[in-house]
């Protein structure tokens, strides 16, 4: 079996888990199909570094002497936003050598100071898609994906999307039933598909302060199929439905009417993800009227029916 070089690049005020995530996929991987991987780090001078959370970690050598990687992994943390300028130097001068180039969250930073994104889609946090796609205009930044590959460029989202990417490529080196085993030791997803959204509808928005409209917002979510009409909801939250619709807005951020919308959207697309479902069955499961109105609402959101959705993401089984 081939073994493929990982070289994980430390440097101060690192987020802890850009790294271990990751590492801790590729040790299982190599755990379970031995000589799989070879898995070093390294920072400039091989001298340790203290992560943002005040974890110490010793890397194994310095950059100088870690060679050409398979994979070269650059994690995100608080010391991207003012990197030593050698790491930059090393970055452009050497990554180019690594088959694969990876960064998590805000390690997308480095590699585009180092001028390795340019013309490239890429993703990274979603608090920091605006600031790179201001800083550096010849990268096209995607703002929701969980991660994004672009030749032999890899950029992903916040911490655990390092996770997923690191999943996806052993996926790629070894096959699925491996990195499926990977998985369930981590007890993790096999694989969020790249292209799903950084943000799920509860994520988006605002937890209302109030109980009722709280509860309300959990009810929702676990009934999409239900009627989710303003009337009903407020009758559910014991208020008036003029009374209902301007304290939910006020408190979470949008109407009830979106919300809903929004809610009814993810769990199609994850019943779409997950399952054998017939459209039709989806749909209704789901709360849509017709099979016609959740293609609207997909085509609208997302840019593709659902079959084409579910052609593009479906894992396969």
């Amino acid at each position: 079996m081939e073994q493929r070089d990982v070289l994980v690049v430390l440097f101060d005020r690192l987020q802890s888990l850009d790294v271990t995530g990751p590492v801790e996929v590729f040790s299982g991987a190599s755990a379970a199909a031995p000589g799989a991987y070879r898995i070093r780090t390294a920072s400039l001078d091989g001298a340790p570094v203290r992560t943002s959370s005040g974890l110490t970690l010793t890397p194994d050598l310095a950059l100088a002497d870690a060679g050409a990687p398979d994979t070269l992994l650059i994690p995100g943390g608080e010391g991207t936003r003012t990197p030593d300028p050698r790491l930059i130097d090393w970055l452009r001068t050497h990554a180019h050598r690594a088959r694969r180039k990876v960064s998590v969250c805000s390690g997308a930073l480095l590699l585009a100071e180092a001028g390795l994104l340019d013309g490239r889609r890429v993703t990274t946090h979603w608090t920091l898609c605006a600031a790179l796609a201001e800083r550096f205009p010849a990268v096209r930044v995607e703002p929701e994906p969980i991660y994004v590959r672009d030749g032999d460029v890899t950029t992903s989202a916040g911490v655990t999307a390092g996770i997923d990417v690191a999943l996806a490529l052993v996926e790629e080196d070894l096959g699925r039933d491996l990195a499926l085993t990977v998985a369930r030791h981590l007890v993790v997803f096999l694989r969020r598909p790249g292209n799903q959204t950084q943000f799920s509808a509860q994520l988006a928005v605002q937890t209302a302060e109030r109980r009722p409209l709280r509860d309300v917002q959990q009810w929702i979510t676990e009934h999409p199929a239900a009627d989710l009409s303003v009337d009903a909801l407020a009758d559910r939250a014991g208020l008036s439905p003029r009374h209902f619709a301007r304290a939910f807005r006020d408190e979470v951020g949008m109407t009830p009417g979106r919300y809903a919308g929004r809610v009814r959207l993810e769990a199609a697309r994850r019943r779409l993800e997950d399952t054998a479902d017939g459209i039709e069955e989806v749909a209704r499961h789901c709360g849509y009227g017709t099979p016609e109105a959740m293609r609207r609402a997909f085509v609208r959101v997302l840019g593709a029916a659902p079959a084409e959705y579910r052609r593009r993401f479906q894992p396969a089984r």
